[in-house]
């Protein structure tokens, strides 16, 4: 007797281990500066640890997009629980750089397992609109869970409580999401998205490839600036992590939302329009101070907010034939870019408070400089997308009047 699938109960352990993934990055934001202080780490060495986050994420989830139709998401999933235990547990206990980096490797590697196993069992669950409302509210949970994972690492660190303390919160929802899906069927890939190599071969659409190009400016639009909130925007005169919160808790709400916005503008327009808002708010922050902060980051969230989900949902929707491994490889293009900035971006807080200091600056002044010529740097990322999606938005529009 075969049991029952209950795929409410699945979204909602895919909820849980995607906030999972979000504790893991907004905490880990949250003491990058004690890590640094405490243990003696520089910049570079911080963009290191934080590439090793978004490397493990594209690993396992291009290898879990591969395997998905011959493994399954459950056993994927128990590979995440694994690799987020031990990796949470290493970090806490981690005394220097070299453990961190193994640490932190480990953890990227669970979160990408969440990433490779849930997309598609999500897709495989729903269809229609259900799967686009569904989709945004799986991956309202990285914001929403940044939300409560920044709030969490404010309150801790204003509390003078240990980072120790702060990466030991990770574990609660990994329990959560370990109980809720022990025990529950899991539904089959859909049929003609079961073979790697077809899927594979579905991807050399240029349409596809064009797209892989946008996921890796969108990806880093997205993670670069939030990521880095803490060193960048330290001496602005504004409570980082309450940016951060601000700006992931109005992304929760967008996502959840994205259904009728979505309807009315098509995936692309809002693609299009979230890269616009995005440049608008990069401008600000990399020119504003103090309490107009929160003003600029409502503008980067509104910009950055549709970006992920409405990636890979318009590809499922126009290319279904690239199945699993076509939504994994895209997210993993996303995160393998974010991994390849994360020291770069450190480099560039270096070198543009080493110009700063250069103009007679010191001190706050100088890491205020540097930290806004660095998110002027990032400005060239969303402002590249704004020509790309007006590019396909029009050429979805010529497609759609020739079919």
């Amino acid at each position: 007797m075969s049991q029952t699938i209950n795929a409410n109960r699945l979204f909602y352990a895919s909820c849980f281990a995607l906030i999972t993934t979000a504790f893991s990055f907004s905490i880990r934001a949250g003491i990058l500066t004690q890590l640094g202080a405490e243990l003696n780490l520089d910049t570079v060495q911080l963009g290191h640890i934080n590439q090793m986050w978004f490397l493990g994420f594209p690993i396992s989830m291009i290898l879990g997009g591969v395997f998905y139709s011959a493994i399954g998401p459950k056993l994927i999933m128990q590979i995440a629980l694994i690799a987020h235990t031990i990796g949470i547990l290493l970090t806490i206990y981690a005394t220097g750089y070299d453990t961190l980096l193994i640490s932190t490797l480990l953890i990227g590697l669970g979160n990408g397992c969440t990433e490779a196993a849930c997309n598609p069992m999500i897709a495989d669950s729903y269809s229609g609109l259900d799967f686009n409302s569904k989709l945004n509210r799986f991956h309202m949970w990285f914001p929403g869970g940044i939300v409560i994972g920044s709030l969490i690492s404010k309150f801790m660190t204003d509390a003078s409580m240990p980072w120790q303390a702060q990466i030991w919160v990770i574990l609660i929802p990994t329990a959560v999401y370990a109980v809720l899906f022990y025990g529950q069927a899991f539904p089959k890939p859909r049929a003609g998205a079961e073979n790697a190599l077809d899927s594979f071969k579905a991807m050399l659409n240029p349409l596809y490839l064009f797209m892989a190009a946008c996921m890796a400016l969108t990806a880093i639009s997205e993670f670069g600036p939030q990521q880095w909130v803490g060193p960048i925007l330290a001496k602005a005169g504004a409570s980082p992590m309450l940016i951060l919160a601000l700006v992931t808790g109005l992304m929760a709400v967008g996502r959840y939302f994205a259904g009728p916005i979505i309807h009315k503008l098509n995936t692309v327009g809002v693609l299009l329009g979230s890269a616009i808002f995005g440049v608008i708010g990069l401008y600000m922050m990399s020119t504003m101070d103090g309490s107009m902060l929160y003003v600029a980051a409502v503008f980067f969230a509104l910009g950055i907010c549709y970006f992920w989900p409405n990636m890979l949902g318009y590809v499922s929707e126009t290319m279904p034939q690239t199945g699993a491994l076509g939504l994994s490889i895209l997210g993993g293009i996303g995160m393998f870019s974010s991994s390849m900035f994360q020291p770069i971006i450190g480099a560039w807080i270096q070198e543009n408070k080493v110009a700063a200091e250069a103009t007679g600056l010191a001190g706050d002044a100088a890491d205020l400089a540097a930290g806004q010529a660095t998110l002027s740097n990032m400005l060239i990322f969303p402002a590249i997308l704004i020509v790309a999606f007006v590019g396909l938005y029009f050429f979805g529009k010529k497609v759609n009047h020739s079919a």
